[in-house]
């Protein structure tokens, strides 16, 4: 993912605003005079060639990092996506002023934002996200696991007078027994539809219950049957798995990160 960093603004510049830059667009992209960025400020192009960066000005002191601004952050880019190739910025990127993106960012890079914007041309990012149905998936580890299935019998006989060590043993094994099946599960998902996308990105678990969760970079043209192939994969883990499907996305996953000369 891109990132931008502020740079010193010169005596004539508006010191009393820095230009928040979302990501870079292709030049001839129009933006909605309703699209809203972080802080609910309007957004605009900065052009330069055959590129273009998405930006909003915003109070030089205003503080980023709520979540509000983040969810703004990340729905410009993924409203661009649906419409245009588009390579995302890292959430936060400041500069000091329009003139800056223009010669310090898009100018120098601009060759680099070109090619990197035609490998997306015509794809987009999808994330495959499960999470394990918690009693569907305990009762998967005790079946297939004596020993756990053991364990679990005794503290139930035990009651509250269970022993803390088999406890925590018994909390060991499952968390065990679930990471192998997360491992095997995002196997097959991948398996399953990596021929049908140009790359995917394996991410890391948000959550201990975590069954998938996979980025895949999608052509336009193989959507409706990667949509498709997903859709099975849910209906043949009806009960087991609960699956979500993201997208489509700013391809944050697959975007080369940048970062603009020292200061």
């Amino acid at each position: 993912m891109a990132e931008a960093r502020a740079e010193a603004q010169s005596p004539e510049e508006d010191k009393d605003t820095v230009c928040y830059v979302y990501g870079i667009v292709p030049a001839d992209v129009a933006t909605d005079e309703r699209a809203r960025g972080v802080g609910d400020s309007p957004v605009e192009t900065v052009m330069q060639g055959k590129i273009a960066a998405l930006v909003s000005l915003i109070p030089h002191d205003t503080m980023l990092g709520q979540a509000e601004d983040l969810v703004a952050h990340e729905r410009l880019l993924d409203l661009a996506a649906a419409e245009t190739p588009v390579l995302p910025f890292r959430f936060g990127s400041v500069m000091s002023s329009e003139h800056a993106v223009r010669d310090e960012l898009l100018a120098p890079y601009h060759d680099e934002f070109l090619s990197a914007l035609s490998e997306f041309e015509g794809r987009r990012e999808f994330v495959v996200h499960a999470r394990y149905v918690e009693e569907t998936i305990l009762r998967e580890v005790l079946t297939e696991n004596e020993e756990a299935a053991r364990l679990h019998e005794r503290i139930r006989a035990q009651g509250e007078e269970a022993d803390q060590q088999d406890l925590v043993a018994l909390g060991e094994l499952i968390f065990n027994a679930i990471a192998a099946k997360r491992e095997a599960d995002s196997h097959t998902v991948a398996e399953a539809i990596a021929p049908l996308s140009v790359s995917i990105a394996p991410r890391d678990p948000r959550n201990e219950d975590d069954a998938v969760n996979i980025a895949f970079l999608v052509g336009i043209d193989h959507e409706q049957e990667f949509r498709a192939a997903v859709e099975e994969i849910a209906e043949n883990w009806t009960n087991r798995v609960g699956l979500r499907l993201l997208g489509p996305l700013a391809p944050y996953d697959f975007a080369t990160s940048r970062t603009t000369p020292e200061e």
